[in-house]
């Protein structure tokens, strides 16, 4: 016990409680079946030991009952906020696209693009979604612009085109799609509270669990609920954004995206940045490669390059690539984070930090 308590003793003297030390024992591969050689049933029964052996100079004692703590509700308030800025801007800006014509389209569109953006990166430093690392901007950048002009691209491809550059409409030679861009920006508030159910949730599993699996097994279903919860408010917003643009609501690549979105940045959030930096780089280069296979298939002698492609397109339409994409990236990640989100080590914080 002495080695062990020299080993991570610089954890223990830092933990605010005995279910810190548990998490932080399991993420340096200590098991419920170590715990057994330190005559101990489990993790959690040997982290209350090492709590209870250091010695802490800090006062860990409650507050008086007569001053309770003040709750932060400027800064509670302040985080609601900055997650409904994102979709209230993109709203403003897809109207603003839908009363000008012209130049004045052109500079509704690039502020438009500019303000959400600022927008979403301010909602995504704090919050249950914030993450130290931004390894995967530049993709959900690419994702998110393909969900924008891709569908219009693959479509006047095949037919030969584009004829010209996009003028901001569903009907011009680059046809653009809206409606799912502004339900994935509308969605950014219910999947901050979807991200925050599930932290609460594990951390409170946390207190109640006797061992890892247990733990493992209590958690799964809040990782499930939490995402299937998501899903359903993403497929009303994408209805909805759909009936008020009168453009179609691409609810299989919106929900596709959104969800391989969603399981990227909880993953990022609770400390596993390179299977969604990977995924999400390959998704968009499979999303590249299937627009730039159409192009090349011009070519004399490379027909059989766009093949594939226009296969697809002929079966399920231009929404069919990135639906494939999207969908199987989102599986890959959901596998994933059912087997990472689900281990005491990724909530060892989450509960005091956000």
């Amino acid at each position: 016990m002495k080695g062990l308590l020299h080993r991570h003793r610089e954890l223990c003297e830092r933990a605010v409680d005995p279910l810190e030390i548990a998490a932080g024992l399991e993420a340096h591969g200590v098991t419920d079946r170590t715990a057994a050689r330190f005559r101990h049933r489990d993790v959690f029964s040997l982290a209350e030991e090492m709590y209870a052996r250091v010695p802490r100079d800090r006062d860990t004692s409650a507050p008086p009952e007569d001053t309770p703590a003040p709750r932060p509700r400027g800064p509670r308030a302040a985080g609601v906020v900055l997650a409904l800025l994102p979709g209230a801007l993109c709203a403003a800006a897809a109207a603003g696209l839908r009363l000008t014509e012209g130049r004045p389209r052109l500079i509704v569109a690039v502020v438009g693009v500019l303000a959400v953006s600022l927008a979403l990166g301010a909602a995504l430093r704090r919050g249950p979604l914030s993450a130290a690392t931004r390894t995967t901007s530049t993709w959900t950048c690419w994702l998110v612009g393909y969900a924008l002009l891709g569908d219009g691209l693959l479509n006047a491809a095949v037919s030969g085109g584009p004829d010209g550059l996009p003028d901001g409409t569903a009907d011009g030679p680059w046809p653009v799609t809206v409606a799912p861009v502004l339900a994935l920006a509308l969605s950014y508030a219910p999947a901050a509270g979807c991200a925050h159910l599930f932290a609460a949730g594990a951390r409170g599993k946390l207190t109640s669990s006797r061992g890892l699996a247990d733990f493992s097994a209590a958690v799964r279903p809040l990782l499930v609920g939490a995402f299937a919860l998501y899903l359903g408010a993403l497929a009303g917003l994408l209805a909805l954004t759909g009936a008020v643009l009168g453009e179609s609501a691409g609810l299989s690549e919106g929900l596709g995206l959104g969800a391989l979105l969603l399981l990227a940045r909880l993953l990022i959030a609770h400390g596993h940045a390179h299977a969604p930096t990977l995924v999400l780089s390959a998704a968009a280069a499979a999303e590249a490669v299937a627009a730039a296979t159409l192009f090349a298939g011009r070519l004399p002698g490379c027909g059989f390059l766009a093949a594939p492609v226009e296969a697809l397109i002929a079966v399920w339409g231009p929404a069919g690539v990135p639906t494939a994409v999207c969908g199987l990236g989102a599986l890959a990640l959901l596998v994933h984070a059912g087997r990472r989100l689900t281990r005491a080590s990724a909530h060892a914080s989450t509960g005091r930090t956000r």
